[in-house]
């Protein structure tokens, strides 16, 4: 029987910067995978995932540019920074088309990859992937007005400094975590540090700011009409940030996709490794 492999921390350095990357499993014949994390994760929320699924796959797991240990360069982030990141990293790093998993922000920028450069990306797969649709309410003009004040405020950078300085407290990292996850036993202090310590890089309160400054990406429903991969979605039904419904809302725009329901909130590959990663690598054999 095939044994977990060890992962290994590398770095590679992208239009000037530094980014960490963790592989593991790089021998082994299976359909290679690449797990990208969502926002303000890093490698770290993988660790329950890379061991198991390197049992038959090699697996790569890469910190965004802003996120764990990577740089954190003061530049406009957006999907289709993330998604050259993740083009360059597939054809320098694993050198043939993964299946690209992402939750949450990942799910975006992997999302943005496969609609763009299809030609990297084997199959997609979303774990309660974020993005916006279009048709979505239009706010009232109280609503406006007041998202156009707060969202001019805390793009100040001492304003939205001080947002990120409260936020960014472990006691606040874990009351947030407890109301995503499903499970409560699985919001322990390892999780908490792997999302503090990366806050108290340099230029880490830059990245949090570009929440407030950055323009709404492409609609979800605009990328999956130019999809041509197939699509999995892994969905924790417990989510109460990416619900059920938005799931379906997927499966709308781009029919073949394929559902699971898991019993889990947002992040259920922390929260139910073992389904997470049973599903990923059968359907990654299947599309194969």
């Amino acid at each position: 029987m095939a044994t977990s492999l060890a992962s290994t921390s590398k770095r590679w350095t992208w239009r000037g910067w530094q980014v960490h990357y963790v592989e593991a499993g790089t021998d082994r014949p299976g359909v290679p995978l690449l797990l990208v994390h969502g926002f303000g994760a890093s490698t770290d929320h993988w660790r329950k995932n890379i061991g198991p699924l390197s049992e038959h796959h090699p697996v790569w797991a890469v910190d965004l540019l802003g996120f764990g240990r990577t740089q954190k360069p003061n530049i406009a982030y957006s999907g289709e920074l993330w998604r050259d990141q993740l083009r360059d990293f597939t054809s320098e790093i694993i050198g043939r088309p993964p299946v690209v998993a992402g939750n949450s922000l990942g799910g975006y920028a992997a999302l943005v990859l496969a609609a763009d450069h299809p030609e990297w990306v084997k199959g997609l797969v979303l774990i309660n992937g974020a993005g916006p649709f279009s048709g979505a309410p239009q706010p009232n003009a109280f609503q406006k007005l007041t998202g156009e004040v707060a969202k001019g405020f805390f793009s100040q950078s001492w304003a939205s400094w001080l947002l990120f300085q409260y936020f960014r407290q472990p006691s606040n990292i874990r009351r947030v975590l407890g109301q995503v996850y499903h499970d409560q036993g699985a919001v322990t202090d390892e999780l908490v540090a792997d999302i503090y310590r990366p806050s108290c890089d340099p230029g880490a309160a830059v990245v949090f700011a570009s929440v407030f400054q950055t323009p709404q990406g492409r609609y979800v429903d605009e990328l999956l009409g130019s999809l041509r991969r197939p699509l999995l979605l892994l969905w924790g039904e417990s989510d109460p940030w990416m619900n059920v419904d938005r799931a379906k809302r997927f499966l709308e725009a781009y029919p073949s996709g394929q559902l699971q329901l898991i019993p889990a909130g947002h992040c259920p590959h922390d929260e139910r490794p073992e389904l997470v990663n049973a599903y990923l690598s059968e359907w990654a054999e299947q599309i194969s």
